[in-house]
């Protein structure tokens, strides 16, 4: 008996982005910003798009009308809940997002976290055609609806959305989940944000540029006497499987080798260290300087993610928060 198709390679990587979903789109991510929030005005809009109907059937429930109706406070806090509302309704990104639904706009806002306050009243339009939906979502529920469902539901839309992605998806996906990350670290010094690029002004004044590209997956530059400098190269690789860890390592390798020839001065590898030699993944990417593990960096949490955001604010610049 082969035991290759018991291996759990894939929902170690499914669980990685499961935690990292929780810091965008799940109940955790909801709650948290929730938290950050004054009540009296998530409150006073809550009035303005939950429908009468669906409110009395959440009052009974014991059911917080905020953890299923979007209201503009929320989004415009924590621009990813529109994935939030999108997997409480059932719908993958590729119908809700698909040409004809009126929804491309708001795709950036749940990959990318970005929000445009020019493009608050597009947000208010989003909150009163999900609010319908959502009503109808809620009244159709038998037996009446809980608050298990409210927190289970979206993860059976994630889990078919996760389930259904190939390897490069999976990569792209925590490319751009890790890029999130470091959103949260330099938030108090960005300037300007679009989908693949973030602008800020370090402690010394001077601009720098966080962006997504290819070879590497996120480049670190600072502008110097009107140049921009290669600071930072880092590479990202969500695959879980120890088998194929050289592999993944290698392509990082050749990657930053191609950063090397650009005088980046640092290389970054995002990584599974978990069961993987150390010695064996310097020896298939000698240029890499630095290692750390994916999940840890994900879940914003654990030894690795504290040293990656404490080193990441001092290659930018900045002070820790």
């Amino acid at each position: 008996m082969s035991d290759k198709p018991l291996s759990p390679s894939r929902q170690v990587v499914f669980h990685q982005m499961l935690v990292a979903a929780r810091k965008s789109v799940l109940m955790d991510a909801l709650s948290k910003t929730l938290g950050r929030l004054d009540p009296t005005i998530t409150k006073k809009q809550l009035l303005d798009y939950v429908p009468a109907a669906a409110q009395k059937i959440l009052a009974a429930a014991g059911i917080r009308d905020e953890h299923v109706f979007p209201v503009p406070a929320v989004l415009e806090k924590k621009p990813t809940l529109v994935g939030y509302y999108r997997l409480l309704l059932g719908i993958s990104q590729k119908r809700f997002y698909r040409k004809g639904t009126g929804m491309g706009p708001f795709k950036s806002m749940e990959t990318r976290g970005l929000f445009n306050p020019r493009k608050r009243p597009d947000v208010e339009r989003f909150c009163t055609v999900m609010a319908g939906n959502l009503a109808e979502l809620v009244r159709q529920i038998s037996p009446q609806i809980t608050a298990r469902d409210v927190s289970e539901l979206p993860l059976l839309t994630l889990g078919a959305q996760l389930y259904g992605s190939n390897n490069n998806a999976i990569g792209k996906q925590a490319t751009l989940d890790v890029f999130l990350s470091v959103v949260e670290i330099v938030k108090k010094f960005i300037v300007n944000q679009d989908s693949s690029k973030i602008t800020v002004h370090n402690a010394s004044k001077r601009k720098v540029i966080i962006a997504l590209s290819s070879d590497p997956d996120i480049r670190i530059q600072e502008e110097f006497e009107g140049k921009l400098r290669n600071i930072l190269a880092i590479e990202i690789k969500g695959g879980a499987d120890v088998s194929n860890a050289h592999n993944r390592a290698g392509e990082a390798e050749k990657s930053h080798r191609k950063a090397k020839k650009q005088d980046f001065r640092d290389y970054w590898t995002i990584i599974s260290l978990a069961g993987v030699d150390p010695a064996m993944l310097q020896q298939e990417s000698p240029t890499t300087n630095s290692w750390f593990d994916v999940a840890q960096v994900l879940a914003r949490k654990g030894k690795d993610w504290k040293e990656f955001r404490s080193r990441f604010a001092g290659a930018v610049g900045i002070p820790m928060g």
